[in-house]
């Protein structure tokens, strides 16, 4: 009865009564721009952008109208006209943070939360939540405000050993300001965050630790704080409390018609509670320091609010030491470079706590491309478990029709799934378990039916929002061709004949299809590459196509098309070095910028080495690549400022750099860069999974030293170091003498 009703009537109907554009009529024109398909815009990202957008149109609300306030870097950089940051508003929908999403999380191996830290020590505590900043203010002089600083005013480091912590250390006018912050595990499975606040002052002044009513992504409402006396603690919301090692020597609160609690701090009186029914309560416990004097204080936040929904898996890892105990070590003459692939490490370590999550907390939500593409590096660096028991949970996610749903009109992700089963079991020389061979199976008959009959491709899709609207996404395609293809051999190696044969008929059946569609574009539309879709012509989106070549190798290296797409991005579609993903993204992204260098180190040639300089150059201080990166400031400027798909090509490249399968062989040193050889100091990585067993690998006094443990037959060897003569062997040798060109 619902479905009969004329919607469309009374929908234009009340536009018109109202002077407004027609919705339905809207909606159609902007379908046009799209090839038609099943799922016009997909639910999932429908509901984050109208969360994201309702944030920001608080922001429009609360921020621009209150600059007089402390506002966290972002907007203090966004929001002044002096600085490159500036963004007008003018009739912008909503104010979001576009050129400073920036962050780091802290935690442990197994608890599956994630408190983040801002590039000036903004730390907001539980997920999606309020934040803590630290100032000093004299009364007299100049003032440290943290978030209003310069960047030569701000150091930010990312400790790794023993455990994860973030220090900030500020300093402006005589005074300085240090904060160190980690996670600490409590009984039961819970957990504290933990700020050590340090400060020094040339004159008398006051430590401040304020409880502020925004995050990194804007305002997040605080509608009540109470300060507990007996607890040393401010109870914020119900839902958290902030423990003070020592009883504050002043206490002051406001709400949002008072301003900001920064612009009255020497109020007679002394709140112990606060009540906002705008949602913008602020408060601040003040301690003295006197004039040449330091002072320190310890600030901790219970995190019970964001483990207590969670389940938890027994028993808890606490220890960072022993989470990373087997996995790959990378030793390099390059201290920032060998940096960024430990923190790397544990970024996949701390994503992969729960759901394997692309990012702590922007992307917090799992989706299967990039879980898959996370994983590989997973399984390359020895995470074989909790690689194992992310992909035993990919059935539970398979709908009845045998679809691979993280969220509806992505037509990649079956094929993804086909094609990381089978590099873990291919790279660990495990079989699948029985539920997850099912699953394969019932994803391989929906690829058979999700075919269009027309063209034998898969149907018109979102796929990946970096390639432009629902279209016939080549990427989908050479997923579902490079996952029935692995899944073929994975078949054959177990002794399943009648499964390999139904996946390799259809992987040539995707095959012809792909190849016929792709021989029928004019030459003067693809000018001899391939591009995003059928009916593109050559953009940025064509970066999509380029996972023919990397990872699935669907074609040997130097592919003609393969190489003219490659040349196209880096001729048009590059800014300061690095990819630039016109659509969606409008920035600088590392991990393609890491997928076109590894195209290139695969066809031996030497621009990869260049594009691995650059997105080391890109990382943050702490180690860290959002998902896109503004052009001019070189801040984040789409998605999680810590990027997990960005952290898992790094390790991918570096590993690759020292080795790589290619067909049937390994391909040994043929990415090593000259900077690390020239040194003269031993570089070394391993153990890494291969096809054919786990690999270490040392270079010293000119001797290249292989350490395998072959399951079977050894592969074929090729030993390209670059500058150094090839040399080829598929015998049982452990040290290659390395003679220079």
């Amino acid at each position: 009865m619902i479905r009969l009703l004329p919607w469309k009537f009374f929908v234009r109907y009340a536009a018109r009564r109202y002077g407004v554009i027609d919705p339905a009529a809207w909606l159609a024109r902007m379908r046009r721009f799209a090839q038609p398909s099943e799922v016009a815009e997909p639910l999932e990202l429908l509901r984050a952008g109208i969360i994201f957008h309702a944030r920001g149109l608080v922001n429009a609300k609360a921020i621009q109208h209150n600059l007089d306030w402390v506002w966290p870097y972002w907007v203090e950089r966004q929001f002044n006209p002096a600085d490159p940051s500036f963004i007008p508003r003018a009739f912008s929908f909503s104010h979001i943070n576009l050129t400073h999403r920036n962050w780091t999380a802290v935690g442990l191996p197994d608890l599956p939360v994630y408190p983040i830290v801002d590039p000036r020590g903004l730390v907001t505590p539980l997920n999606d939540g309020w934040s803590l900043d630290f100032w000093i203010l004299t009364e007299n002089g100049p003032s440290l405000l943290p978030s209003k600083l310069s960047d030569e005013g701000v150091q930010q480091h990312l400790q790794l050993d023993p455990t994860l912590k973030i220090t900030t250390e500020c300093a402006h006018g005589g005074l300085e300001l240090h904060t160190e912050v980690t996670m600490v595990a409590t009984d039961f499975g819970n957990a504290n965050l933990c700020v050590g606040v340090s400060a020094l002052a040339n004159a008398d002044a006051w430590l401040v630790v304020a409880v502020r009513p925004y995050n990194p992504e804007g305002i997040q409402f605080v509608d009540q704080i109470v300060f507990d006396a007996n607890e040393q603690a401010f109870h914020v919301n119900h839902e958290a409390s902030v423990r003070l090692s020592e009883h504050p020597d002043s206490l002051q609160m406001a709400h949002y018609a008072d301003g900001d609690v920064y612009l009255d701090l020497q109020r007679i009186d002394h709140p112990q509670e606060v009540h906002c029914p705008v949602g913008m309560a602020t408060a601040a416990a003040l301690f003295r320091i006197r004039d040449g004097e330091s002072r320190q204080i310890q600030v901790s936040v219970n995190l019970d609010r964001d483990l207590q929904d969670l389940p938890l898996r027994q028993p808890i890892n606490h220890s960072w030491p022993e989470a990373m105990r087997g996995t790959a070590e990378l030793w390099i003459p390059d201290d920032r470079m060998r940096f960024l692939y430990e923190a790397a490490v544990r970024t996949m370590i701390l994503l992969s706590a729960g759901d394997l999550v692309p990012g702590p907390y922007t992307y917090r939500r799992f989706w299967f491309r990039d879980a898959c593409l996370m994983l590989h590096p997973m399984i390359a660096i020895g995470l074989t478990d909790r690689s194992k028991r992310i992909i035993e949970s990919f059935p539970g996610r398979q709908t009845l029709s045998g679809y691979f749903r993280s969220q509806e009109g992505e037509w990649d992700s079956n094929g993804q799934v086909l094609w990381i089963a089978a590099r873990y079991a291919s790279m660990t020389g495990a079989r699948l378990g029985k539920e997850v061979e099912q699953a394969i199976r019932k994803g391989i008959h929906w690829l058979r039916k999700k075919r269009c009959p027309s063209s034998g491709l898969l149907p018109a899709g979102f796929s990946a929002e970096h390639l432009g609207p629902n279209d016939f996404y080549y990427w989908d395609n050479f997923w579902a061709l490079g996952g029935l293809r692995s899944i073929t051999k994975y078949w054959r190696e177990i002794g399943d004949d009648d499964a390999a044969l139904e996946a390799d008929t259809l992987a040539e059946e995707f095959f012809n299809s792909i190849e016929s569609c792709i021989n029928a574009i004019p030459s003067t539309r693809c000018i001899g590459a391939v591009p995003a879709a059928p009916g593109r012509r050559m953009d940025a989106g064509a970066i999509g196509s380029m996972v023919a070549d990397y990872p699935l190798q669907l074609y040997p290296p130097g592919e003609a098309r393969m190489v003219k797409t490659l040349d196209f991005l880096i001729e048009h579609c590059f800014q300061r070095g690095g990819f630039f993903q016109e659509m969606i993204h409008s920035g600088i992204n590392a991990y393609l910028t890491l997928d076109l260098a590894q195209s290139l180190l695969r066809k031996g040639d030497p621009r990869f080495v260049e594009l691995i300089r650059r997105v080391a150059e890109l990382a943050s201080p702490t180690g860290q690549w959002p998902e896109a990166i503004h052009p001019q400031t070189l801040g984040g400027c789409m998605g999680d400022g810590q990027h997990g798909w960005a952290a898992g090509e790094w390790i991918m490249m570096i590993r690759n750099c020292f080795v790589r399968e290619e067909a049937e062989s390994l391909i040994i040193g043929s990415g090593i860069l000259p900077e690390w050889l020239a040194s003269g100091k031993e570089i070394r990585f391993g153990p890494t999974q291969t096809d054919w067993g786990p690999v270490s690998i040392r270079i010293d006094q000119a001797c290249l030293h292989l350490d395998a443990h072959w399951r079977g037959d050894p592969p074929a060897i090729t030993i390209a170091v670059p500058g150094f003569e090839r040399l080829s062997s598929n015998l049982l040798e452990r040290v290659f003498p390395l003679k220079k060109l």
